[in-house]
């Protein structure tokens, strides 16, 4: 299967490896089990194809971050057994879209989402997005009102509270900004001692994740390669 995927998209099968083996040495670095870690492969802008060419390498989990071009890919590989994960900025209105392909939505970050994503009649996984920044603009609740809507969160007999997410801002080291989002972490847990997930590091930050006890990988380019221009 390698081959025929190679063929169509060269290197893609090695790069993965050369992830996998990266998540592999990160895990014996922190002293954890890889098993401990899910990675998610972030597809954004490419095709079907690339997609199609992952599962056959053993692919399960894919990420997108943008509610039309997720939907459509949804659709169109409906016979590969996928789990859709959207983990960028969603719209309150395309809540409840995305909730009828998504298997979890890591970028959870105030009560009108949270409401709207549990308008459906699917059970889905999400993750709060804290936002590590001073910055109000940046996606993400602000830790000030992280309790407040996990509790929100919990109300919601459709949605299962997994954890935290956050991006680590490009001004800070990533090992000091997932550092804290593992506090966060803890205090979600306080109230919801299942809610023990983290979804956290990219291509360029995962070992630093790792280390700071990330469960959930969203890992793009370092596999699927130089990204496509928007269409």
């Amino acid at each position: 299967m390698s081959e025929v995927s190679d063929a169509a998209f060269p290197g893609l099968s090695n790069r993965l490896l050369r992830v996998r083996s990266g998540i592999e040495e990160a895990c014996r670095g922190a002293g954890r089990s890889p098993e401990e870690v899910e990675l998610i492969v972030v597809t954004k802008f490419h095709p079907p194809e690339l997609i199609s060419a992952l599962a056959a390498l053993g692919v399960r989990d894919v990420g997108e971050n943008r509610h039309q071009e997720a939907q459509a890919k949804a659709e169109a590989l409906a016979d590969l057994d996928l789990r859709w994960h959207f983990v960028g900025q969603l719209q309150t209105k395309k809540a409840r879209q995305a909730a009828r392909y998504a298997h979890a939505i890591h970028s959870v970050d105030r009560e009108r989402l949270v409401d709207a994503i549990a308008d459906d009649d699917r059970t889905i996984d999400v993750f709060l997005q804290v936002n590590l920044t001073d910055d109000p603009a940046r996606g993400g609740v602000a830790p000030t009102e992280l309790e407040r809507l996990a509790e929100h969160t919990l109300g919601a007999a459709a949605l299962r509270l997994r954890g935290v997410m956050a991006v680590a801002p490009l001004e800070e080291p990533a090992a000091s900004a997932f550092e804290r989002l593992a506090g966060y972490s803890e205090r979600v847990r306080a109230i919801a001692p299942h809610a023990d997930a983290i979804s956290a590091g990219m291509t360029h930050d995962f070992p630093e994740a790792i280390a700071a006890g990330a469960t959930h990988l969203r890992i793009g380019s370092a596999i699927t390669g130089k990204r496509p221009e928007p269409r």
